[in-house]
């Protein structure tokens, strides 16, 4: 396995795109180029959660996927690389320009290009990237999913729509309709709605956004025929990202005739990432029924991800 950490700014160290790129063997693939997967950890786009990053793509690399960890901009690190103090400013937090919308998305576009430029040396599939996310990195994910084709990504960046197109979507516990959430929000406790509060700011610069603003950020509402085949996964007694929010997500597929799978666990906490001891931080984070997610995308994947198996056997 190649892994590299990548800098996506050349003057900064919070921004990295992490490759794991599975060795080739004339045993193997014999040259022939793997699909890959980029995995946005989530954070409440406070922090990137390590649980939903190496060890996911290892599960992933395990299926004989090339996988990329982004870990995009965030509120708790600076362009240094040091970690702020941002739960010492909740009660009042400040946003910085450096990490709002629409950053994040742009950096899975500017990891799409170095996949893109790397793709001979790598031997990878460019038609076959898929996006993965979990939380906030799974809204980050399916906003590039349903944005990827328009200016605000392709033109930013001045390059054609195909090197930016995503071949499918993977949702872990997803965030995808910020007026819907609102709602959530408004009817939750007053920590959760302070949480959410300092999220916002973090993601869109102000704790209180106007609903034409979450309206722009609010994937469902972004679907069309360009988004990509995509697979949603959560938990019914998930307390944090209510299960209505994966659910509007697969209506608007659904609307839009976009082909989807979708499961919904009846148990298990936000944030379980692969849900089994490799990337649990404690007990409540591993739940047997609902780790069966990651081999069940698997199994999804595998229509639309065929690997280049040769037709002879390797000697």
């Amino acid at each position: 396995m190649i892994s590299e950490v990548i800098k996506l700014y050349e003057d900064r160290n919070d921004v990295t795109l992490t490759t794991y790129i599975l060795q080739d063997s004339p045993q193997l693939l014999a040259g022939g180029r793997r699909p890959a997967i980029i995995i946005c950890p989530g954070g409440a786009y406070l922090d990137c959660s390590d649980r939903e990053a190496e060890p996911v793509a290892m599960k992933f690399a395990s299926m004989g996927y090339h996988t990329f960890v982004l870990r995009y901009s965030r509120y708790g690190t600076e362009p240094d690389g040091s970690k702020a103090d941002f739960f010492g400013r909740m009660s009042k937090p400040l946003p910085k320009e450096h990490c709002l919308y629409p950053t994040h998305m742009r950096e899975i576009g500017k990891s799409m290009l170095i996949i893109h430029e790397h793709a001979a040396e790598w031997l990878v599939d460019t038609e076959k990237i898929a996006v993965c996310g979990f939380s906030a990195g799974a809204h980050n994910a399916a906003m590039y999913a349903t944005r990827w084709h328009e200016e605000i990504i392709c033109g930013f960046f001045g390059e054609e729509k195909e090197k930016f197109r995503p071949a499918a979507a993977i949702l872990g516990y997803t965030l995808s309709d910020y007026l819907l959430m609102k709602e959530a929000v408004q009817a939750s406790s007053p920590q959760d709605a302070a949480f959410f509060g300092v999220s916002n700011t973090a993601f869109l610069g102000e704790a209180i956004p106007s609903d034409e603003k979450l309206l722009e950020v609010s994937p469902a509402r972004h679907v069309t025929d360009n988004t990509p085949p995509t697979f949603l996964w959560a938990t019914a007694a998930d307390a944090l990202v209510p299960i209505q929010q994966t659910m509007r997500m697969a209506t608007a597929l659904a609307d839009s005739h976009i082909p989807f799978e979708m499961h919904i666990f009846e148990e298990g906490p936000h944030g379980l990432s692969l849900a089994t001891p490799a990337s649990a931080g404690g007990k409540t984070m591993v739940n047997a029924d609902a780790a069966k997610w990651a081999d069940l995308a698997g199994c999804w994947l595998e229509k639309r991800f065929t690997l280049p198996v040769p037709e002879k056997d390797a000697k």
